[in-house]
């Protein structure tokens, strides 16, 4: 015979177990309620009889009948009794344990089948024993004369079938409250395991199962971080890329995301009150993309590492502005030959000659004059494309006077990252307009770095000073290839990271002047004697 099969189906599997259990569970606890009734139904049944022995005890006539060996008169008043009382018998001995009274007369005078010592010993007994009438709960008592004498015993017994039908009275309630219960445990089953059903889709317990594995093995494979909230924000999963994308703490399920990141845009975007697709947030030194998808029981964050791709873009933006910068100079170099074939088809000679070294000669100045007063290489390599970028498009970058940066500097790629970007914001506010000038100043003291760069553009209006820093706030347009308002809240993060300021003001050249004091920037074992220029104090 072929045996049944155990269902593949979770609600299947759930209704199916749940039904047996609750079976058993009430099966069980019938069994247990039942078993005490039972004895308590034989011990109820014990003392009623050995009351009705005590109270017949205590009539003088039965007695004196005892005494006398008076069969009629005993008789007599314990078929009174027992017709009274509905014991299924009451029998009245003498000292010999012979029947004086018995519900069949035909034993009268004959011995009772059971012990009488006890009870003509004094002692008052119960017990359920087998006699002539069948299976009784008996109660015995000494019979007495006035004098306190034992003249007999009373035995009264009370029949086993009026117990059982006590008992099945009370078996029949509670059936039927077992039956309510299992009633009741079945249906709470079946809406569970509908409900069950619905919520995973009718999926078998295999398939459950292989569907955890492949998602733990995607969740925590993919290089995009992932960050699943409840509908109280609360995180309920993290994969390993966003743990290590947004620098979360190894308990951080089950706590609010405002706990375990810092006030700020990005903060915001995952709690959702700031929604957009591709919204830009910065965490340390990181470019984020995120998008944040609302589900029914929360919201589904994702996140994209852009921080190589934001420097590539910065990279590509760079040789864009170089290759403009080449193409005018390759105009400006054609017009300076046409220039100087003139001069030489003229015979101007010296005026040629001079011609020439004004040109070689003006662009090495401005590299001897960066190198002479910035001797770290990778800055003086940045304000050097800065400058003929700047040039290309009609502004003019120049260090001040008093700046000087010595070849000690601890992290130059962050400094030429908080450079570069105040650079480019300072070049971008004049370049719509043409002409302007942007001044970087650098100053030494101790292993602190001070830095300005200022510009004469229209300058930010003070109430949006504060505001230029945060996260996706721009005052330009954004190009197609990727977002702005960056730059300025990652230079701040990596002040702030080094334990240094920035502060934004009105510079000296009436517009906007970024002022920058990043401590411990440089090694103090390489710095040279030149005292360090004083910088504004912001």
């Amino acid at each position: 015979m072929k045996l049944p099969r155990w269902p593949r189906r979770v609600f299947a599997q759930l209704l199916l177990s749940q039904t047996v259990v609750t079976v058993g569970v009430t099966a069980v606890t019938a069994g247990l309620f039942l078993a005490p009734v039972s004895s308590e139904l034989d011990h109820d049944a014990m003392q009623r009889a050995l009351s009705i022995a005590q109270a017949t005890a205590t009539d003088e006539v039965i007695a004196r009948a005892a005494a006398a060996r008076d069969s009629a008169t005993a008789q007599r008043n314990a078929e009174q009794i027992r017709l009274a009382t509905g014991a299924s018998f009451v029998v009245v001995t003498d000292l010999d344990g012979i029947r004086l009274s018995h519900t069949d007369p035909g034993r009268i005078g004959h011995r009772v089948s059971t012990d009488p010592e006890p009870a003509l010993s004094g002692l008052s007994v119960t017990a359920i024993q087998q006699g002539t009438l069948g299976r009784t709960a008996r109660g015995k008592v000494p019979l007495r004369l006035a004098d306190g004498r034992i003249v007999g015993e009373v035995s009264v017994g009370i029949s086993d079938d009026s117990i059982r039908r006590r008992l099945l009275k009370m078996l029949t309630g509670i059936l039927l409250c077992a039956g309510a219960g299992l009633a009741a445990g079945t249906v709470a089953t079946l809406v569970l395991a509908r409900r069950l059903k619905r919520r995973t889709h009718n999926i078998a317990l295999a398939d459950i199962s292989a569907l955890l594995v492949e998602r733990e093995a995607m969740l925590h494979g993919i290089r995009e971080g992932m960050v699943a909230l409840d509908e109280r924000g609360r995180i309920r999963l993290a994969n390993d890329e966003a743990v290590r994308l947004l620098g979360l703490p190894p308990d951080c399920t089950g706590r609010r995301t405002d706990e375990v990141l810092p006030p700020g845009r990005l903060a915001d975007v995952l709690a959702g009150r700031i929604t957009g697709p591709d919204l830009p947030a910065v965490r340390d030194d990181r470019v984020l993309v995120v998008n944040r998808t609302a589900t029914a029981e929360g919201a589904v964050v994702t996140l994209r590492d852009r921080t190589e791709l934001e420097s590539l873009v910065r990279e590509l933006d760079t040789t864009r502005s170089l290759t403009e910068a080449l193409r005018a100079q390759d105009h400006e170099h054609a017009n300076r030959m046409h220039t100087l074939l003139g001069l030489l088809e003229l015979g101007r000679y010296e005026q040629a000659v001079a011609f020439i070294s004004e040109q070689s000669g003006s662009h090495a100045v401005v590299a001897a004059r960066i190198a002479e007063q910035v001797q770290d290489p990778h800055v003086a390599a940045l304000l050097a494309g800065k400058s003929a970028v700047a040039g290309e498009r009609g502004v003019r970058l120049v260090l001040a006077p008093a700046a000087h940066l010595p070849d000690a500097v601890v992290d130059a790629r962050a400094l030429v990252t908080v450079l570069g970007n105040l650079v480019d914001n300072a070049v971008d506010a004049l370049a719509p307009g043409g002409g302007g000038r942007v001044e970087v100043t650098l100053a030494a003291a101790g292993s602190t770095l001070l830095l300005q760069v200022a510009d004469s553009g229209p300058g930010v209006p003070e109430e949006l000073r504060e505001q230029v820093f945060e996260e996706g706030w721009s005052s330009k347009d954004a190009p197609a290839h990727r977002p702005r308002g960056l730059g300025l809240a990652m230079v701040r993060r990596l002040v702030e990271r080094t334990g240094g300021r920035i502060v934004l003001d009105e510079g000296p050249l009436g517009g906007a002047r970024f002022t920058v004091e990043l401590p411990e920037a440089l090694l103090t074992g390489r710095l040279t004697d030149r005292p360090a220029a004083r910088l504004v104090e912001a």
